[in-house]
C-alpha cells in the first residue's frame, strides 16, 4: 500500500475508486480500515482516499508535540502530494477536530465538508474522557482487556445486544499494525487542546453535521454547537445511533452522505 514521506512524516494511505475526490479521516485509534464499509459503498461513483493519522496502522509517529492542526497539515500535504486540489472531506470524532483545522487553513481543498460525532472546543467532561482514555491505555492488562473497556464509548447498546461488538473485537486484535500505547497517548492528550469555536464562522465549505443521539463520548450538544457556529451548517441527529453510526448503520449514514454530496456545485 502507499507512502508519502511528507514534512518528517511517513504517511500510509489508501484509494479506491474512481469519481469525484473524497478524503475520509479517522478518529482516535482508528486506521483505514474504520471506513471499509464506506470504501465498498461509493468506489463505483467516487475516488476515495483514507490517510492513517500519524502514530496510527502503518503512517509513522515522529518525535516531538503535535496537535490537531498538525494532523491537518499532514492531510493537506497528502492532497498536495496526489494532486487532489478539491475533496468532499468527511471526518469522524478527531477526524472531525482534524477537518475543521483543514477547512480553516486551507479553504480551497474543501469543496464540502461532513463533521460525525466531533466536536469544537473541549469542556472538562469530554477531557476528562480523553484523560481517562491515556490512563486506561496505560494500565490495562493486556489489549483486549483495553479495546473491550474503550468501546463502550464508542458504539450504542444494540452492538452488543446483537453481537457485533464480537467481531469488531476479534478485528481488533487481528490488526497486524496496532498503535502503540505511546501514539495512542500522545494523541489523546493532543485533541484536548482542540479549540475552533471561535473560527468556526470562517468556514465557508458547505457542510453537514451528523451526531448519534445516544453519543455518550461526544454528546450531541457538541454538535449542535458546531452546526450553530459554522454558516448555513444543516445538523442531523440519527435516531438511536451512537459516536460511530457510518459503522452502526452504514446504508442509513453512506445515504444520507450522498444526498449531501449531490447538492453541492
Amino acid at each position: 500500500m502507499p507512502h508519502a514521506q511528507l514534512g518528517g512524516v511517513d504517511l500510509h494511505y489508501v484509494q479506491h475508486g474512481s469519481g469525484d475526490d473524497v478524503l475520509l479521516l479517522c478518529g482516535l485509534g482508528d486506521d483505514h480500515t474504520a471506513w471499509d464499509a464506506q470504501m465498498q459503498s461509493f468506489a463505483d461513483r467516487y475516488r476515495l482516499t483514507v490517510v492513517d493519522n500519524r502514530g496510527v496502522g502503518q503512517s509513522s509517529l515522529p518525535d516531538g508535540p503535535f496537535g490537531v492542526a498538525d494532523m491537518a497539515g499532514d492531510a493537506a500535504a497528502l492532497l498536495d502530494h496526489l494532486g487532489i486540489g478539491r475533496a468532499h472531506v468527511a471526518g469522524f470524532s478527531m477526524g472531525g477536530a482534524i477537518s475543521q483545522e483543514l477547512a480553516l487553513a486551507r479553504p480551497e481543498l474543501i469543496r464540502s465538508l461532513t463533521l460525525v460525532g466531533t466536536w469544537a472546543r473541549g469542556d472538562r467532561f469530554v477531557n476528562a474522557v480523553f484523560e481517562g482514555w491515556a490512563w486506561m491505555a496505560g494500565v490495562a492488562d493486556d489489549d483486549r482487556s483495553f479495546i473491550e473497556a474503550f468501546l463502550p464509548w464508542c458504539y450504542a447498546p444494540a452492538v452488543y445486544d446483537d453481537g457485533r461488538i464480537d467481531a469488531i473485537v476479534e478485528a481488533m486484535l487481528a490488526n497486524p499494525h496496532p498503535q502503540s500505547t505511546e501514539a495512542f497517548q500522545r494523541s489523546a492528550r493532543a485533541i484536548k487542546e482542540h479549540d475552533t469555536l471561535d473560527r468556526l464562522g470562517a468556514i465557508a465549505a458547505p457542510t453537514l453535521v451528523i451526531a448519534g443521539e445516544i453519543d455518550w463520548c461526544l454528546p450531541p450538544r457538541f454538535s449542535r454547537q458546531l452546526a450553530a457556529g459554522i454558516p448555513g451548517a444543516r445538523l442531523v441527529e440519527l435516531a438511536g445511533r451512537a459516536h460511530q453510526p457510518f459503522q452502526e448503520a452504514p446504508e442509513e449514514f453512506d445515504a444520507l452522505v450522498e444526498e449531501f454530496w449531490r447538492s453541492v456545485p
